[in-house]
């Protein structure tokens, strides 16, 4: 890495770090570098690396994000990528 490092300390939902973490994994990655190119990719765009809005949200996002914040019907840990994208797009 150029330059000089710097440490950084957040505070997160233990579950929402614990399934991150599990994801990055799977993906050949850990936390620090997921965040890092979270945080590169916010600053080529100059902004989110990822559209946000309320207007024309998907409903069933909305819900489980809802469930989310609440601790209500959390899915998870997933072994694989492909396990999580299985249980995300499967129909209730």
């Amino acid at each position: 890495m150029a330059g000089t490092t710097t440490s950084m300390s957040i505070r997160m939902d233990r579950a929402v770090k614990e399934q991150s973490q599990q994801l990055f994994k799977a993906l050949g990655m850990d936390m620090t570098t997921a965040i890092n190119i979270f945080l590169r990719q916010a600053l080529i765009k100059k902004g989110l690396p990822f559209e946000v809005t309320a207007e024309g949200a998907d409903s069933i996002l909305m819900q489980r994000l809802a469930e989310a914040d609440n601790d209500h019907d959390i899915h998870g840990p997933f072994n694989t990528v492909q396990a999580l994208m299985e249980d995300l797009n499967a129909n209730d």
